[in-house]
C-alpha cells in the first residue's frame, strides 16, 4: 500500500498558523502516557473511527517559536516535539470543530499544500519535502 500522510486545514482565525495545513498533534496532559497522548489527540482531532494498528516513535526535536494569533498579536513559545509514525488500518475521519477540511495526501503532493513552518521541517527531515 502507497504511503499518504494526513493533513488537516486550520480556518484563518486559528489561535496557531491560521489557514494552513498541519499534520495531527497536541499535547501531554497530566498524569497520560505520550501514546495515550497520541491517541487521544487523533481521536479528538480525526474522530474515533480512525484505527491506528501502528504506532513507532521517529524522532524528536525543540525549537522556539513565533506563535502568530488571529489578532496579530505575537507570542515566543518554546516547542517539543515528540514525533511518531502512525499507521491506520483505514481512511475513516470525521474531523473537529477544530479544522476546516481533511486531505489524504501522497509525499509527492505535500508541496502543493500550504503546510505550516513546524511540520513542513518535520517532513523535509523525513525527507518527503
Amino acid at each position: 500500500m502507497m504511503a499518504v500522510i494526513c493533513c488537516a486545514k486550520w480556518p484563518t482565525t486559528a489561535a496557531s498558523f491560521p489557514g494552513q495545513w498541519a499534520l495531527s498533534g497536541g499535547g501531554v496532559e497530566p498524569g497520560e502516557h505520550i501514546e495515550e497522548a497520541l491517541r487521544r489527540e487523533i481521536r479528538e482531532e480525526l474522530g474515533e473511527q480512525l484505527i491506528l494498528s501502528d504506532i513507532t516513535p521517529w524522532t524528536f526535536r525543540d525549537d522556539i517559536r513565533v506563535k502568530t494569533y488571529a489578532d496579530g498579536r505575537q507570542e515566543e513559545i518554546y516547542m517539543i516535539y515528540l514525533i511518531f509514525d502512525c499507521v491506520s488500518a483505514n481512511s475513516d475521519i470525521c474531523i473537529n470543530d477544530e479544522f476546516l477540511d481533511y486531505a489524504w495526501v501522497k509525499p509527492e503532493e505535500l508541496a502543493l499544500y500550504d503546510l505550516n513552518v513546524a511540520d513542513t521541517h518535520t517532513l523535509a527531515l523525513k525527507g518527503l519535502l
